[in-house]
């Protein structure tokens, strides 16, 4: 699509809810505004990759808050700020006040004063990272409504305990750029499949994301683990409702085989027990260091009775034509690189490592798009004057 394309695309859809709202969670978003993300994504990186500026912002901060390790997702919100002009700030919890008690409200308003953009990432604790961020951005909200912000940072959610939407929205707008368009991913099968890792605590957040997602797109969507991996029970309900609603279809099994076959996609990927995160979420609320040891040592003895659920060369062999598309959120344990046994054989890695990296590419413009729609009131109209403008990012 050429960028007039984009535009036209833009006006078809009702989106205006976007603006000055948060993004939490996929499914809370209409089939509309999501497409209309997928569509100012697209425009922001043709815009980019024509050498043209998508700076809307002079000065701003976007606050990065990483409760979790991160290397593709903090990189991407990092460019997705400086794409819009937004200066970043981490936010380091162990060198702030909140080390010594300053509470979420206060934090809240303290990083806010210039901040247009939040980003939080908090995936390791069963019902704490989305409510968290639903904390902050009830507080950020009361403290514009009292005049403390001249602004309301609108909050954009990194991962959750919940959902990953920027990168379950990162995986689709890669699909539809594979298969050349949404409309053509209905009918599809994408296998989310449990796959086997040397560690444990992986958070549960991209399967269900991938679930909550890919049904709304009319897609085949199959849930598979081995009996005990189960994700949360009010996700697979989300799941099912979508599917119904889009024509799509969500199915369980416990057979890695039955999911890959005849797969178009296939999404081979660890993850925690959600009664084992949940209990986890307990003991360290509890201080039990001795119990998450326990833990630790249950899960990972548990894991290793199911080896055998790796994406190996016989099990990509099943999928349609033996060609499915192989996708992974990173990084991946590769069988014989990074572990000695792992999800995915280290030839069906390789085979598949450029779009691999070209489905991580699409996570800055996703986050750009999101912040880009929360924050400008006429998306159509300032698109069109970058285009205008044409502005070169690099003065060559």
């Amino acid at each position: 699509m050429n960028f007039n394309e984009f535009m036209e695309k833009l006006k078809s859809l009702n989106y205006e809810n976007l603006y000055q709202d948060d993004f939490l969670l996929t499914w809370d978003k209409s089939q509309d505004e999501l497409e209309a993300i997928f569509t100012v994504a697209d425009t922001l990186r043709h815009l980019r990759e024509n050498n043209i500026s998508t700076k809307i912002f002079d000065s701003g901060l976007g606050i990065s808050l990483f409760r979790d390790n991160s290397t593709r997702t903090r990189f991407s919100f990092t460019s997705a700020c400086n794409l819009l002009g937004l200066e970043i700030q981490d936010l380091d919890e162990g060198k702030s006040q909140i080390a010594h008690g300053e509470t979420v409200k206060e934090t809240s308003n303290m990083i806010s004063f210039m901040a247009d953009i939040i980003g939080i990432r908090d995936d390791m604790y069963i019902g704490k990272g989305h409510t968290y961020m639903k904390n902050v951005s009830e507080y950020v909200q009361e403290g514009y409504k009292d005049g403390v912000l001249e602004q309301r940072p609108t909050i954009v959610n990194l991962q959750c305990d919940i959902d990953h939407p920027t990168q379950s929205m990162s995986d689709a707008l890669h699909l539809i750029n594979e298969f050349g368009g949404i409309e053509n991913l209905k009918g599809k099968k994408i296998a989310m499949t449990w796959a086997y890792s040397p560690s444990y605590g992986k958070p549960l957040s991209v399967p269900q994301g991938i679930i909550g997602l890919m049904t709304r797109l009319g897609m085949d969507v199959v849930l598979a683990h081995p009996e005990g991996y189960e994700v949360m029970p009010e996700v697979e309900e989300v799941a099912r409702k979508n599917a119904e609603s889009s024509g799509g279809s969500f199915t369980k099994t416990n057979s890695m085989e039955e999911a890959f076959k005849d797969a178009d996609i296939v999404y081979p990927k660890s993850w925690a027990p959600f009664a084992a995160m949940e209990k986890r979420t307990n003991l360290y609320g509890e201080g039990d260091l001795d119990g998450i040891k326990a833990l630790e040592k249950e899960l990972l003895a548990q894991n290793a009775q199911h080896k055998d659920w790796a994406c190996t060369e016989e099990m990509m062999s099943l999928t349609k034509e033996g060609k499915a598309l192989y996708l992974h959120c990173l990084p991946a344990d590769i069988t014989g690189v990074s572990c000695e046994t792992g999800e995915v054989d280290a030839t069906v890695f390789d085979r598949y490592r450029i779009p691999l990296y070209k489905e991580a590419s699409y996570k800055p413009y996703i986050i750009a798009a999101m912040m880009f729609l929360q924050k400008v009131k006429n998306p159509e109209e300032t698109l069109q004057k970058l285009m205008d403008q044409n502005k070169a990012r690099l003065v060559r």
